[in-house]
């Protein structure tokens, strides 16, 4: 539509970052410098690249748009590529959250400043792959791919038990890959061919799905990690620079969440419906154990790493109720969390430059001296808990519509983690933010400087802007949800549950 491979060029644009960046020479301070500008030019052109995509897309079709298609390896392996309306909001979100990372990593990375920001040039490009690839072995070498840089980035710029963090992060994920593999060989073989779309509407026997199913579930339960398979998650997180734990929780969490959704449900139907059981139960534990575990931690990136597991329980929840609602609402969600996990711990972050500490004891009485921090922190703490107004509150009550289309158990189990994600959100926002301000290193902290304001700006701008006219992202999703529903529909047998005025955009 726009007349150029705009997909091929979101992928390039990065790369010829890295490239100039590993020409830059000269002094030190002049290559980190340099190394910065670089790494922020890149990432903001691919923002307006996405911007433009978005802008140009048709939402009145669930066809994927976009597409290149050259062969590559063979005549049934090909480089293809293509968005659809669940894949083009996932380039979008990567797309915005690599500058805030970058400005994020701007005063905080003074080791290695090169090789950082090639580190993350290159993790723009392999996660941007995993939303664009249209062939199994391209999904499979981006998916893949993306655990090397961020290997390195938890490894080498993390904190004290960053090695121990770093493979715990590579060997989970990597593992559970693996079945992935022997299963996409299979379908393959099977199939005869490696075409996502294809494959999408090929029937694989019944029995045989359940193995294939439970092969991708071993992979995306991990990376978007399901319990018990997140223990990787919060000592990834608390090891992880400021930056790190943004991509992880803003990007690379949702891959699983986007495989679910891209190879479970339209090639598994059969297996998906059978297995819904097993995800309900992993979802209603992560939602309430997490949440009852973050409330006892005293790190406060170990906090927001449990309630990022137990927002996911709600997502995985939304997903498989097999429902318009619950599928919107559990991208939605997804979409949400990127943007305020993200934040939260970019808040973390702006602490622990200053004082360098993550115990929460440690703060108190911080809206006496920072004031503009406070407020930010606030806005971002009750997104996270779902006020009507943030993005937050889209997202869950749109799940919780599906789910009680389901089970209205399901969903009273599932909203009692609002409650306790509303206690341990809020214990940790008062021990920071209020009481007296009585530790004397508090009282010489500085409120927000101008950089990291233009940081939060665009954040609390989307978390707003989502909350209040969520309809320009709902638009979106409606037709190539619906189509995925209709298909699973199909295939199955099952019924959706009855519509809505919400459902059917009257409330959008």
């Amino acid at each position: 539509m726009l007349g150029f491979p705009i997909l091929s060029l979101m992928l390039l644009v990065p790369l010829v970052g890295v490239t100039l960046i590993l020409l830059i020479g000269g002094e030190e301070k002049i290559v980190r410098r340099n190394s910065r500008s670089v790494a922020l030019i890149a990432t903001l052109f691919n923002f307006i690249l996405s911007i433009a995509m978005w802008l140009s897309f048709d939402p009145s079709t669930s066809a994927f748009q976009m597409v290149e298609h050259h062969p590559w390896i063979g005549d049934k392996i090909a480089y293809h590529l293509g968005v659809d309306g669940i894949s083009l909001l996932f380039v979008v979100l990567t797309a915005f959250i690599m500058p805030i990372c970058i400005l994020a990593s701007w005063e905080a990375i003074e080791t290695r400043v090169k090789e950082y920001m090639i580190a993350f040039l290159l993790l723009e490009t392999l996660m941007i792959g995993v939303f664009v690839s249209l062939d199994l072995f391209l999904f499979y070498i981006f998916f893949e791919g993306g655990l090397i840089p961020m290997f390195m980035i938890i490894g080498v710029w993390g904190g004290a038990r960053r090695v121990y963090a770093a493979f715990k992060f590579f060997l989970y994920t990597l593992l559970g890959s693996v079945f992935m593999l022997l299963a996409m060989l299979y379908m393959f073989f099977t199939a005869g061919t490696s075409d996502i779309p294809s494959l999408m509407s090929y029937s694989f026997d019944a029995d045989v799905q359940k193995w294939l199913w439970l092969a991708f579930f071993a992979s995306f339960a991990v990376k978007l990690p399901m319990w018990p398979v997140h223990t990787w998650l919060p000592d990834a997180h608390v090891e992880a620079p400021t930056a790190g734990s943004v991509i992880l929780a803003g990007i690379l969490l949702k891959m699983g969440g986007y495989g679910f959704l891209r190879f479970s449900l339209p090639m598994f139907p059969l297996a998906s419906l059978e297995f819904t059981w097993l995800i309900f139960f992993l979802s209603l534990v992560a939602i309430v154990y997490t949440s009852f575990v973050a409330l006892a931690q005293e790190d406060m990136k170990k906090l927001i790493a449990y309630s990022s597991v137990a927002h996911m329980g709600f997502v995985t929840i939304g997903i498989f109720v097999f429902n318009t609602q619950g599928v919107e609402g559990g991208i939605f969600l997804m979409l949400s969390h990127g943007v305020v996990s993200g934040a939260l711990f970019l808040c973390v972050g702006v602490v622990y430059d200053r004082l360098h500490s993550r115990d929460i004891a440690r703060y108190g009485g911080l809206v006496n001296n920072m004031p503009r921090y406070a407020a930010a922190f606030m806005l971002f703490t009750l997104a996270s808990i779902g006020l009507p107004g943030t993005s937050g509150f889209v997202g869950e009550i749109l799940v919780l519509f599906g789910a009680y289309q389901a089970s209205s158990w399901l969903a009273f189990i599932a909203s009692t983690g609002i409650i306790l994600g509303a206690a341990y959100m809020l214990y940790l926002y008062r021990r920071v933010i209020f009481g007296k301000l009585e530790k004397a290193d508090l009282k010489g902290l500085l409120d927000l400087s101008p950089r990291e304001i233009m940081i939060f700006a665009p954040l609390i701008f989307v978390v707003i802007w989502m909350g209040i006219y969520p309809a320009p992202i709902l638009d979106v999703l409606h037709v190539s949800v619906s189509n995925l529903l209709e298909q699973f529909n199909a295939a199955t047998g099952a019924s959706v549950g009855p519509m809505t005025g919400l459902e059917a955009g009257g409330g959008r």
